[in-house]
């Protein structure tokens, strides 16, 4: 299976002919999405979500219903290639299983309301794959690999290296990392690195463009 990084939190999986592509946003360059057979998004916003680029691909959407709105608002024509997933379910995508995990995106502040976020677990080329997108919410099943969000507004250092070793992934990818200068990534590499070796778990950052 090959595993691309294109810029925050979007990447790209290719297994056996089938690629997915998960939240090409406003950092996406749009070479992503090329030959994709689905595109899945967890949330509305525009760091994860970009009806430009959707309008640009043939590919089926799947996501919750919050987005479909923004969607079918936004791009009506990829409105109509759009289906949607409720929480909890489990549903075929292009011939991979995939469950929806959680509902709701991680706390930005309490006076602000909840935007609506499912991420994704994908069973493709014998593994099992994690994206959560802007939730640390815990998948009830093992993970292979998880794509951890690194850098948010809404998150300290502490709750996003406790998710990854809850979730006890034996490979960790950064992604959400747009946000921090090389510097500042560094800083994180080395605490998350800290925590996650002692367990046995591996962590990677990938450039834009670059695979695993």
């Amino acid at each position: 299976m090959r595993i691309t990084k294109f810029g925050h939190a979007c990447v790209r999986l290719e297994h056996d002919g089938t690629t997915l592509v998960l939240d090409p946003g406003m950092f996406t360059d749009p070479e992503a999405l090329d030959g994709a057979d689905a595109v899945l998004i967890t949330h509305e916003h525009a760091d994860h979500y970009s009806p430009d680029l959707l309008r640009g691909s043939e590919a089926p959407v799947f996501t919750i219903d919050a987005v479909a709105a923004k969607i079918r608002e936004e791009a009506p024509a990829v409105g109509e290639r759009t289906v949607v997933v409720s929480p909890g379910e489990s549903f075929d995508v292009a011939g991979v299983p995939v469950t929806a995990v959680g509902e709701l995106h991680a706390v930005i502040h309490d006076e602000l309301p909840r935007f609506h976020n499912s991420g994704y677990r994908i069973e493709m080329g014998g593994q099992r794959l994690f994206h959560p997108g802007d939730a640390i919410t815990e998948t009830d099943q093992e993970v292979d690999l998880l794509f951890v969000p690194v850098s948010a507004p809404w998150a300290a250092s502490r709750d996003l290296i406790d998710f990854a070793r809850a979730v006890k992934a034996p490979r960790n990818v950064a992604i959400h990392d747009r946000i921090y200068s090389e510097a500042g990534s560094a800083i994180f590499d080395n605490q998350i690195n800290l925590f996650l070796s002692k367990a046995g778990q591996e962590y990677f950052r990938l450039q834009d463009g670059q695979d695993l």
